[in-house]
């Protein structure tokens, strides 16, 4: 439970439907360790939203503990985060964070507490296969506020202990409901962007809190899709692809950053259509059911949370790693970013873009 109202709704429609319910904070970060807002705490995890989610549980008369892993939070997602951009790469943290902190780390402590399920606030469904019996993550109903992107790295056994009580709802419902109940969180407001980067300035977060780490980040060049050079960057961690603002040169013309040579300390820039791509290869992957190597699959494909997704054919190969081949070229597809796969609403699976394909170049970390 975050103290918003989604996970306090989630709590509320469990108590109703007859669930012995349990509420959970977890405690993954605070500003003097981890960065944040230079003004205010954060959007999550604050002293207030551990205070929120502890009256919530009172009006629902089920009792609340709160779990500190914001240790386990810095190792896993925070020097992740870091390292990906270190890489050239842009990482999407909500997917660690929900695959190893809110699934596979919360797991193992409620097995302590004697718990059967999980139950989150997010704007998801599961489904079951009755052929197989396995179960999918599944679009939700209120598709402007659909989660399932951001959970394709759910263990398939955690996702048979998982309960998406909001699935079928719509967030203006979960409002109304919470406000009828009288729950002190019905008017919370969203959440955004990063949690533990409120005011979205990851530039600045990298260089106040992990110096450290990017002392061996250097200065380097900036040139066109021929070589010549256009200007000098700031260092790779502070650029992603697709990126147009900051860049610090003058064409006349907008450009956007269309690969990352790690190797080189280059980055190179074009026009839009200069970032468009129809293939890259994804890895780190992970399957709600068996895909079978070598064999095509037609899938429905995003590559980002924002990404209104595209059709693309899917090919798993032997070295781990699956092509992936868009029916219509995108833009700024992107290394460290998540692509997932959907047939109808489920989710197949997904993985991390690994390496993109510009005229038959891999380029990728």
């Amino acid at each position: 439970m975050s103290g918003g109202v989604d996970s306090s709704m989630a709590a509320k429609l469990l108590v109703d439907a007859g669930f012995d319910v349990v509420g959970i904070t977890m405690k993954l970060w605070g500003y003097k360790d981890s960065g944040g807002n230079l003004v205010e705490e954060s959007n999550c995890c604050s002293l207030d939203d551990i205070h929120n989610a502890a009256i919530v549980c009172t009006q629902l008369g089920i009792p609340h503990y709160t779990l500190d892993y914001s240790e386990k939070f810095k190792e896993i997602v925070i020097q992740n985060f870091v390292a990906e951009y270190k890489r050239g790469r842009t990482p999407n943290p909500c997917v660690m964070c929900n695959t190893e902190m809110k699934w596979r780390a919360l797991l193992e402590k409620v097995d302590d507490l004697e718990v059967d399920y999980i139950a989150t606030g997010h704007y998801a469904r599961k489904v079951q296969d009755p052929a197989t019996g396995t179960w999918r993550v599944a679009r939700a109903k209120d598709l402007k506020k659909d989660q399932s992107y951001v959970l394709w790295g759910i263990n398939p056994d955690g996702l048979a202990r998982t309960i998406f009580p909001l699935g079928d709802l719509t967030k203006t419902e979960i409002r109304d409901l919470a406000e009828k109940a009288t729950l002190r969180t019905a008017h919370t407001p969203e959440s955004q962007d990063i949690c533990f980067i409120p005011d979205n300035d990851y530039r600045r977060f990298l260089k106040e809190k992990h110096a450290v780490e990017l002392v061996d980040v250097a200065p380097g060049d900036i040139v066109d899709m021929t070589g010549k050079k256009l200007g000098e960057h700031d260092g790779i961690p502070f650029y992603t692809v697709g990126q147009r603002k900051g860049l610090g040169i003058a064409t006349g013309e907008p450009m956007f950053v269309t690969q990352i040579d790690v190797a080189s300390n280059t980055i190179r820039v074009g026009h839009r259509s200069e970032t468009l791509s129809d293939t890259f290869l994804v890895e780190d992957l992970n399957w709600f059911d068996p895909v079978a190597e070598d064999v095509p699959v037609r899938v429905f494909t995003q590559i980002r949370y924002n990404h209104p997704g595209e059709w693309a054919t899917l090919t798993p190969e032997s070295n781990g790693l699956a092509r992936v081949v868009y029916d219509v070229p995108q833009a700024a597809i992107t290394p460290g970013q998540s692509a997932v796969f959907y047939q109808d609403d489920r989710v197949l699976g997904g993985g991390h873009i690994k390496e993109v394909v510009f005229e038959k170049k891999l380029v990728g970390a």
